[in-house]
């Protein structure tokens, strides 16, 4: 996997010239660990649980990423999600490098008090490595703001002292930020909208499907359908559903919520009525004709065995990595249009900073002065990368890789290369 994210740097090299101690720097995380993590279970037993925090690169300052509770969490994994937050946090211009990190484990399996001893041995584990100057996490898939807080109690107890910067996407009477819980979703719509407006797309003449209806997809279609987008389908890890007449997500949300399943209903009270809707597999999903296919699940989602079969006009990614690179060129070549991860996700690490700027300032700000700011900055660099996909004639993720390499080139270089020490006698 991190092989194929490192792929992602060949096109844009193509484009701009970089030192090549750049290319070196990049190609390497700066620091991995891995560590085992020991939980007393609620029936007296003792688990073993391994853990991971990976710091790809500190240029710009230092590293952000989020921490992930997952079966399938590997070194691989966390290396190329912090190498995708590296460049996520260049290209919105963002003072922070990239890391990430995770558990391999499956949380639906722990009770809550399980779940709390693993988030505070992980803060334990690597508390040495993290700091509001040196390292700071954010929740990430199956992670929430309820275990962020807990974490962020775990740092300061061994620190001693509050240190509310050192942890973000804390809940808001703990020195989180309002609108972090919609952030990712809103900031996705933001470089939809922005896209759509220069394509001449109207909002209630596009139709989109969702795939993943967690916390970020249920975000995304709860704005989206507000602001007069057609959502006619999501999916979560059981199925998909659609209505060409397009869902009624708020009921939709609602019901998951009560009964752990997706159907198209009618909410009145307690009371939810169903509608009529189409069962779906989530392959079938992504084959789905629609305006907007946006990847909110997992990576690969998208490979070179299915992207022939993607009838979306364009594909919106939230989540990290959906589109493998060869089914990039699938897609290019089939005319579809990919608004990349590195863009498109980035409102939740840039709410994210406000919190941490909020934390280390002790100011605060009401949840419009969130929202306004996000929309600021999400709109400024997304048409910064659509101007530079124009100028270069190259795919919107190439254009993104070259703004976010261009600024951490810069900031490599003025630390010194080689050209510059020999040129210096």
């Amino acid at each position: 996997m991190f092989e194929l994210a490192k792929q992602r740097l060949e096109s844009v090299f193509k484009y701009i010239d970089v030192d090549e101690e750049v290319i070196d720097r990049l190609s390497v995380a700066k620091r991995s660990i891995i560590a085992s993590i020991p939980v007393r279970m609620d029936d007296g037993s003792l688990k073993i649980f391994t853990g991971y925090r990976v710091q790809y690169d500190d240029t710009r300052g230092p590293t952000k990423g989020g921490i992930r509770y997952h079966p399938r969490v590997n070194l691989d994994e966390v290396t190329s999600l912090s190498f995708w937050m590296t460049v996520k946090c260049a290209v919105a211009g963002l003072p922070f490098g990239g890391a990430k990190g995770g558990v391999m484990v499956n949380p639906k399996e722990l009770s809550k008090l399980e779940l709390e001893r693993l988030s505070r041995g992980y803060i334990r584990a690597f508390a040495d490595m993290l700091g509001d100057s040196r390292d700071i996490p954010a929740p990430d898939v199956y992670t929430n703001s309820t275990i962020m807080g807990w974490m962020a109690d775990e740092y300061n107890m061994i620190s001693r002292r509050q240190v509310p910067g050192a942890i973000t996407g804390k809940p808001v009477h703990l020195g989180g930020s309002e609108g972090r819980n919609s952030a990712t979703g809103q900031g996705a719509l933001h470089a939809l909208n922005e896209y759509a407006r220069r394509k001449g797309c109207k909002p209630e003449e596009t139709s989109i499907a969702v795939q993943g209806f967690g916390n970020v997809g249920y975000h995304f279609a709860r704005l989206a359908k507000a602001m007069g987008y057609r959502v006619v389908a999501v999916s979560d890890s059981q199925g998909a559903i659609y209505s060409t007449s397009g869902l009624n997500i708020e009921d939709v949300y609602r019901f998951k919520r009560s009964d752990n399943k997706l159907a198209s209903v009618y909410c009145d009270g307690s009371v939810c009525n169903m509608l009529d809707y189409q069962e779906l597999s989530n392959d079938e999903l992504l084959e789905l004709e629609v305006d907007v296919l946006v990847l909110g699940a997992l990576e690969n989602q998208i490979t070179q065995l299915n992207a022939h079969n993607i009838k979306a006009k364009t594909v919106l990614e939230i989540a990290n990595g959906p589109v493998t690179p060869q089914a990039d060129e699938v897609l290019e070549k089939n005319g579809i249009h990919v608004i990349p991860d590195v863009l498109a996700n980035s409102g939740g690490v840039i709410v994210s900073y406000f919190e941490w700027v909020q934390n280390r300032s002790g100011l605060y700000w009401e949840s419009a002065e969130v929202e306004a700011k996000l929309k600021k900055l999400m709109c400024r660099e997304a048409n910064i990368i659509y101007d530079l996909a124009l100028n270069h004639q190259c795919s919107l993720r190439t254009a993104a890789y070259i703004h976010g390499i261009a600024r951490l080139a810069g900031a490599i270089d003025e630390r010194g290369n080689q050209k510059y020490f020999k040129n210096s006698k």
